[in-house]
């Protein structure tokens, strides 16, 4: 299977526009050669820097020429609203058959509202996200530097990349309203288990113990979920400065108990979160392992212990920046060697904008055609949680056999949490969470304290081509599994490990939430309303950057055909989607922050630019007008203040025109609205629930984005679909959520041959379950 070690970069050619653009700087990050056929002369320079540096661009005057420019391409990565893409003909089939065509677009190819037109509020409203951030008693607000059409372009490279995998050239059609709907963690799957959804709660995690405290002089993540060993080292230390409260009477050791009364226990730690200054917290919970974390703001990223230690961060260098370049937050692992340099986006000179010879057909291109991306590939799947079960989650889905290994001895609190199972009066095998991230997969239960169950979990190494793990560092190593081990065991295993903050580094032991990695990497203090604290997420989202981040980087080896260890930092991918914070202090933000605490959603670059009531309690439209043809579209429908079109003119009477546009939108239907006004071509959705994504969205219906599996105790029950659709080799959804062990005796049969009466002798051993 193993081929060049030195393969040539996959040539990119970058269509894309914001809705994208962190997919094509993803690519770079792998060593993609990327060609744009724009200058980006349309950026402030901190976001041209960020972006596009790594890149060339030439320019293209015709559709000869760029068809000329696209023929040298591997992959050709596009976005944009349907009405504007390039590289389609009439039928839908790509321009450049000869290539991977990545489509992304805001709501996909297909559908009735495929010609619908977005920003980042209004994509993360129908997708989802808005609903879940702000604080109760104000707006519902998406999270900061664009998440949505982050997460749209993580997954059109994903996209890329299982097609390059596939061995075939075909067409990938990339949904970012479905790629925002994929990460809502609980947003839609409540709905579906409980017939409820979770409602923005100013940073307060619903189902686990979190949420950021204010400190002596400042704010820290953090809380008391997880191990039982976190709730008692915390209270050691809350006692020991005598901040403990009641709640060392032996009454709150009852997990379920501090559950029900969690209130108090908030109470009680907020009162001990009180008395520290931020940094002291933060560098002690690092000495006890406990999963807090001080939150800082972006700009401070540069200066990271961890970050520089690895040598994470990227210099850019060029024209029009400062003599020594300037320094970013970089990518999130090292497929780069580090530390990396970037040359600012230049334009290309010479005969060919390439700078890598075409690339030649690969073994994987010889094999017989696929019928699945993944297929053939099998996955040792050590992970648990959210952020590893999300990566082999998008492998199974694309035919990986995924051989997941678990135990009631070290017990998933997705199985095992009653926080977690969102259905009342479910057990560990009927969690809905666990149901939702865990289907396509086949369960083994090995008792991995016991050497017999680490032996049979070696043995199986041989057999699979990818482990992946997300295990505190020095497990694996401790086990005998660490890579130069695993590489005795199988010369190509490929090796992912998603540590919090990697496995090396002065903080490698930090224990991390995702919202104490939102707090280092500083997507935390930028929920802020102006002059408020921050809020926060109340979901994982940086659990399902990091775990795409892990998807791309396996997908990465196995396209170059070689194996290799991935230590991938998920503060690294976190911070990787702060766009330009890092920049803006050296090179500039470009116009000034409009935002108000009574209007959190307001955008240099849009007005209006908001949410606004509509029929229903706590029911919002987000609407946002960009150019002028946007406004005059917009006043064709309501009447605005104002008869000037620019956005100078618009921004000097802004609370003129949101009082005027929320009086029109209140008691109206948010659904018709949005349909009204998206036919006059102006950007705008309901800000969606969990219920309306499941049950009230003609996009995601007509789509068939929700994929119904019969669930053995469960029964019929739907799950959220795939993002990334692949023309030639589709991915699907084939089988349910395993129960615990449900192929402990098949899989061990099949790869390591044993007998029925070996596993009896396991079971009684209690190695086997």
């Amino acid at each position: 299977m193993r081929t060049d070690p030195n393969p040539t970069p996959l040539r990119v050619l970058d269509l894309t526009d914001e809705l994208a653009f962190q997919g094509a700087r993803l690519l770079v990050g792998i060593g993609a050669d990327v060609v744009r056929t724009e200058s980006g002369a349309g950026l402030g320079p901190a976001a041209r820097a960020h972006w596009h540096a790594g890149k060339r661009w030439t320019a293209v005057r015709d559709a000869a020429e760029l068809d000329a420019l696209a023929a040298g391409a591997d992959v050709v990565l596009e976005s944009g609203p349907v009405a504007h893409l390039r590289g389609l003909r009439e039928d839908g089939s790509s321009r450049w058959p000869h290539a991977v065509h990545v489509v992304v677009t805001p709501f996909g190819l297909t559908g009735p509202r495929r010609d619908w037109v977005v920003d980042d509020l209004v994509l993360a409203s129908a997708g989802g996200m808005t609903w879940l951030g702000g604080r109760p008693d104000g707006q519902p607000k998406p999270p900061p530097r664009e998440q949505a059409f982050q997460t749209a372009g993580a997954h059109a490279a994903i996209g890329a990349l299982l097609a390059v995998v596939s061995g075939t050239p075909q067409l990938v059609d990339i949904s970012a309203q479905e790629a925002v709907a994929a990460t809502l963690e609980t947003a839609a799957l409540a709905w579906i288990h409980a017939g409820r959804f979770p409602v923005r709660s100013g940073g307060v995690y619903e189902h686990v113990a979190h949420q950021i405290f204010e400190a002596a002089d400042g704010y820290v993540a953090g809380g008391y979920s997880g191990s039982p060993r976190m709730w008692t080292d915390l209270l050691t230390w809350m006692a020991e400065r005598g901040e403990a409260g009641d709640l060392l009477d032996e009454r709150w050791q009852d997990a379920a108990f501090r559950w029900r009364e969690r209130p108090h226990v908030d109470e009680i730690v907020r009162r001990f979160a009180r008395g520290l200054p931020a940094a002291e917290i933060a560098l002690e919970a690092r000495r006890r392992a406990l999963p807090w974390a001080e939150v800082v703001p972006p700009e401070r990223l540069t200066t990271h212990p961890q970050l520089r230690d690895r040598a994470s961060l990227v210099t850019i260098t060029g024209e029009g920046l400062p003599e020594g370049g300037v320094e970013d937050v970089g990518f999130p692992w090292a497929a780069l060697p580090r530390p990396v340099t970037l040359p600012a986006l230049h334009e290309a000179d010479g005969d060919s904008p390439w700078h890598h010879p075409a690339r030649e057909q690969g073994q994987r291109e010889r094999e017989r055609p696929k019928s699945r991306a993944m297929d053939g590939v099998r996955i040792l799947d050590l992970t648990w949680v959210l952020a590893g079960p999300y990566v082999t989650k998008q492998f199974g889905e694309h035919g990986a056999d995924i051989v997941k290994v678990e135990s009631r001895h070290r017990k998933d609190p997705t199985r095992f949490a009653p926080s977690m199972h969102l259905r009342p009066g479910s057990d560990p095998d009927d969690s809905g969470y666990f149901i939702n991230f865990n289907r396509n997969k086949r369960s083994v239960a090995l008792n991995l304290r016991t050497e017999e169950g680490r032996r049979l979990l070696r043995e199986l190494v041989p057999h699979c081509d990818v482990v992946v793990e997300n295990f505190s560092p020095g497990v694996l190593d401790r086990w005998g599994m660490d890579y130069a081990s695993l590489r005795e065991l199988n010369p190509d295993i490929i090796l992912v490990s998603m540590a919090g903050v990697g496995r090396t580094g002065p903080w490698r032991k930090a224990v991390t939430f995702a919202d104490t990695l939102a707090a280092m990497s500083g997507l935390a203090s930028e929920t802020r309303d102006p002059g408020g604290p921050p809020q926060g997420l109340t979901f994982g989202l940086g659990d399902m950057i990091a775990s795409n981040s892990a998807v791309l980087a396996t997908l990465d080896l196995l396209a170059q055909g070689r194996g290799g260890h991935v230590d991938l930092s998920q503060l690294e991918a976190m911070a990787a989607t702060m766009g330009p914070a890092a920049l803006e202090p050296v090179l500039g933000a470009g116009a000034p922050d409009p935002r108000t605490a009574e209007h959190p959603n307001r955008s240099a670059h849009a007005v209006p630019h908001g949410v606004y009531p509509v029929a229903g309690e706590d029911r919002w439209l987000a609407v946002s007008v960009t150019d002028e043809t946007q406004w005059h579209a917009l006043t064709r429908v309501v009447d605005l203040p104002g008869a000037a079109a620019d956005l100078a003119a618009r921004r000097s009477r802004e609370d003129e025109i949101d009082a005027a546009l929320a009086a029109w939108t209140r008691g109206q239907d948010g659904h018709k609205l949005a349909e009204l006004l998206q036919a006059e071509g102006v950007p705008a959705a309901v800000v969606a629930t969990g219920q309306d994504l499941v049950e009230a969205d003609e996009q995601l219906a007509a789509r068939g984005f929700y994929t119904v599996l019969d669930h053995p105790l469960t029964g019929p029950v739907p799950h959220e679909g795939i993002v990334a659709r692949l023309t030639a080799t589709p991915g699907g959804l084939d089988r349910p959520a395993p129960l615990l062990g449900q192929h402990t005796g098949e899989v061990l049969r099949e790869l390591l041959g044993l007998t029925d009466e070996q596993l009896a002798a396991l079971t009684a051993q209690g190695v086997a379950e």
